[in-house]
């Protein structure tokens, strides 16, 4: 499998003794990460358990053994996957199917009953959650029932102290998600043509990275490729029937999923006759890209960034086409994670092994909006860039 990299068993045991050294340090008893299908990560980054129909759960003892929580329609699935990984699988309705379907498995348990054992095997004075956004109402209920004199934290910043810096094989599965990528672009963008529409792009696109090796596209979003003014300034969009025209702006965009690690690329696309200020606008936006690209390396700070990017617009005046993004943010397990270098009121550093994605994005142009992506990996030297589908098809069509 030496061309479909994998995350080791190992990898994934070294993950959660790291995360026990970190609950340690923080005098954390006892941590619950909730994943969803929105957000599958944390689940999946110890685990690599990712539900299907349902969401998940994961219990890290400090001082005992983690048990995975899947659902019912999962119950095969979840030891399938977590199989080397993970000893203790449980099955619990409060994760099941959203339409509450219920499934007469043997020995089925609840949370409150897991709750309980815990409590009566640990000493437990501090428990951590993690999933701030997406944590169940009905779950967190039965905690504080059980637990109700126990401090409750939120555990969300621990776990992306482990994830930031991405491991040698983490990498290799980026690595391999951007060649994908580059893949399918080739193959997708030549196909576009003058009537067909949004949903054929995805089409494309989402087939032709199944065909690949991908197991999906990013679960942030399915690709998109908005065309002409109105569908462009979206911003963020669900394709439509709309033809494509020529000389207007097409802007494909997607990430693929493989091996649950994500790469993006997006890219303009404009058929026949390129209107001046419209090809004009993507060489400002791919020279923005390449200049932040350039700065990036270990000890630059989030603010440095936002001010190499900005200034750049200002110059080449197009600072009040500025997009609500900001133009550089972390991906690995989600396509979008912590930390995000797009806020000026944050001062994070960049190390090297961190993997991120430049979108450089403007947005309220005569003809619509734009935005130009690609995933890049920070090394000792600089950045690497992986996806390279855009270096060589953007000054080649807007020269």
């Amino acid at each position: 499998m030496k061309n479909f990299p994998k995350i080791p068993p190992e990898e994934f045991k070294l993950r959660i003794q790291s995360f026990k050294e970190i609950m340690d340090r923080e005098n954390i008893d006892l941590v619950m990460a909730y994943s969803n299908l929105l957000d599958p990560s944390a689940v999946r980054y110890f685990s690599d358990f990712y539900p299907i129909v349902e969401s998940a759960a994961i219990i890290i003892p400090l001082k005992g053994d983690p048990i995975l929580c899947s659902g019912q329609a999962c119950s095969a699935w979840s030891k399938h996957k977590a199989e080397s990984k993970i000893d203790d699988i449980r099955v619990f309705p409060e994760v099941g199917e959203i339409s509450g379907a219920e499934y007469d498995l043997e020995g089925q348990l609840d949370f409150s009953n897991m709750f309980e054992e815990l409590r009566s095997k640990y000493d437990i004075k501090k428990i951590g959650t993690i999933g701030d956004i997406i944590f169940p109402h009905s779950i967190y209920k039965k905690l504080e029932n059980v637990f109700p004199d126990v401090e409750k934290v939120s555990a969300e910043a621990l776990i992306y102290e482990l994830r930031k810096i991405k491991s040698a094989n983490e990498i290799e599965c980026i690595k391999k998600a951007s060649q994908i990528m580059d893949d399918t672009f080739e193959y997708a963008i030549q196909r576009i043509k003058p009537g067909v529409t949004e949903l054929d792009i995805q089409a494309d696109i989402e087939g032709q990275m199944l065909r690949l090796g991908a197991e999906a596209h990013c679960i942030g979003f399915a690709p998109m490729a908005p065309s002409g003014l109105q569908n462009t300034n979206l911003i963020m969009n669900r394709n439509t029937l709309r033809k494509v025209k020529e000389s207007e702006i097409i802007n494909p965009a997607s990430g693929t999923l493989y091996e649950g690690y994500n790469a993006v690329i997006c890219t303009p696309v404009v058929l026949g006759k390129i209107p001046t200020a419209l090809g004009d606008a993507i060489k400002v936006c791919h020279e923005v890209k390449n200049y932040q690209a350039a700065a990036m390396k270990p000890g630059i700070t989030s603010q440095q960034l936002f001010k190499i990017y900005n200034d750049y617009l200002e110059k080449k005046g197009y600072i009040k086409f500025l997009s609500p993004y900001g133009a550089a943010h972390s991906t690995g397990l989600l396509e979008c994670e912590s930390p995000c270098f797009q806020d000026s009121n944050l001062d994070i550093l960049m190390e090297e092994n961190m993997a991120l994605c430049i979108d450089a994005f403007l947005t309220g142009l005569p003809g619509g909006s734009l935005r130009i992506e690609d995933t890049y990996i920070i090394r000792k030297d600089g950045a690497e860039l992986l996806t390279k589908f855009n270096q060589e098809y953007i000054p080649e069509t807007f020269n």
